[in-house]
């Protein structure tokens, strides 16, 4: 945790990725399972984490695939990213699973749905909408959450990048929990910009540095 709140690292691909993002402290580490995605992962990097725990993100897919995967990966946590039902979440929670709902924000409307979440997650996450499900780089706006009064912590994604700390820190909310990076912290689809990201959770510490090195492939 960085000043209480966790860090999440999402789109991971590769084990010297992984192992070098790990020794930075974050929390949670996400491995994509949807297909669709230029992130997806479907069969074993060279290294997992040991420390951090491990999040599987999916789209409507079946139960049994996500224990399919929870059981290759060892997964902590299961990340719903499509039209999952309160019900579905809550099957997965009587079987042991650890629950973080995603939900796409535009407008305050958007958060109509989620008090019928309420219970069935352990945590939300709130992220910017577009056509295809996480990963845009585009960010939404964050005052919308004000209208949140849910009780259920939440973890903050969409468009964060290496120079988010300043306005993160700006924006609070009583059950904010956290914030998830992915897409505006690599190099290419699923290969993270290390540098990027301690670059990020120095400037949540509060060490800010006047200009980052971008690296391309």
């Amino acid at each position: 945790m960085i000043n209480g709140k966790l860090i999440k690292v999402c789109g991971l691909c590769h084990g010297d990725d992984i192992r070098e993002i790990e020794q930075m402290g974050v929390d949670l580490t996400g491995f994509i399972f949807y297909p669709k995605s230029p992130r997806c992962i479907c069969t074993l990097p060279d290294y997992l984490p040991h420390t951090a725990k491990r999040v599987g993100v999916f789209v409507n897919q079946d139960r049994e695939t996500l224990q399919m995967f929870a059981d290759r990966f060892g997964l902590h946590y299961f990340q719903l990213h499509g039209k999952e039902s309160p019900n579905y979440c809550r099957a997965l929670q009587s079987a042991g699973g650890k629950i973080i709902k995603a939900f796409s924000v535009a407008t305050p409307k958007d958060l109509e749905v989620v008090q019928s979440y309420e219970g069935a997650c352990d945590y939300f996450l709130f992220d910017t909408k577009t056509e295809l499900p996480g990963g845009s780089g585009k960010k939404f706006d964050w005052s919308i959450l004000r209208s949140y009064t849910g009780q259920t912590p939440f973890l903050l994604s969409g468009g964060i990048d290496p120079y988010s700390a300043q306005s993160l820190s700006e924006f609070d909310h009583p059950h904010l929990a956290g914030y998830d990076i992915n897409s505006r912290f690599e190099i290419r689809p699923g290969k993270k910009d290390t540098e990027r990201i301690r670059f990020f959770l120095d400037g949540l510490k509060g060490d800010y540095h006047p200009q980052l090195e971008i690296k391309n492939e």
